[in-house]
């Protein structure tokens, strides 16, 4: 056997990095790794709830706007089909996705900023983090003030064009063949712009509570 058998004691007292070493460190790294998700979860259920039902709502919307991309997949296949195969398109397609990809874009980018998934430049924020933390915190919270007063503004400029595309009943299309009211829409950009606001807010909020 020789220098091939220099290993002592029963197998249970084997180096666990020595056989399958990489392995276990990869398990360990994996768990670290999901320890600040499960931390999270934990966390989320301990907030105030003000902060539970703006999240649910937000998440409410990007459902619905999830909903909204399916019916507008399916209105194209049906309206492409329809045209290729018996020469009879469906009548207003074009109107309703421009209308819709306006109306997706507001009910989900609520859930988009909550989840941490807007575009955005790290590169000095990950230095600041690391070396000033309270400039950094501060330095989101000024960008996040920033966002939300974009978005106030923009929320401002179209509630007049709401109420007036309510009252007098505005439409795309073309009267004897296809029409849709553009209220909905109106009304749409103001709902997903206020919760985004309100979530510029909750960012901050729970950046000065953590």
């Amino acid at each position: 056997m020789g220098r091939g058998a220099r290993r002592t004691g029963p197998p249970g007292d084997r180096d666990p990095l020595g056989l399958h070493g990489g392995d276990a460190r990869g398990r360990g790294r994996a768990a670290a790794r999901l320890g600040p998700r499960m931390n999270d979860t934990t966390d989320a259920r301990r907030e105030p709830l003000p902060l539970r039902a703006l999240d649910a709502a937000t998440q409410g919307l990007n459902v619905a706007g999830s909903a909204l991309i399916l019916a507008l997949m399916a209105l194209v296949g049906l309206d492409v089909a329809g045209r290729n195969l018996f020469g009879a398109p469906i009548s207003g397609v074009p109107e309703l996705v421009s209308l819709s990809i306006v109306a997706i874009v507001f009910l989900q980018i609520p859930q988009a900023l909550r989840a941490g998934r807007m575009t955005r430049s790290e590169g000095v924020l990950s230095v600041l983090h690391r070396r000033a933390p309270r400039a950094a915190r501060a330095l989101e919270t000024l960008f996040d003030l920033a966002g939300a007063a974009v978005v106030g503004a923009i929320v401002w400029a179209t509630w007049p064009l709401f109420t007036r595309a309510l009252e007098r009943g505005e439409f795309v299309g073309a009267v004897g063949d296809f029409t849709a009211p553009t209220w909905p829409v109106k009304g749409i950009i103001v709902l997903g712009g206020t919760m985004l606001i309100l979530q510029f807010l909750a960012r901050i909020a729970r950046r000065y509570a953590a």
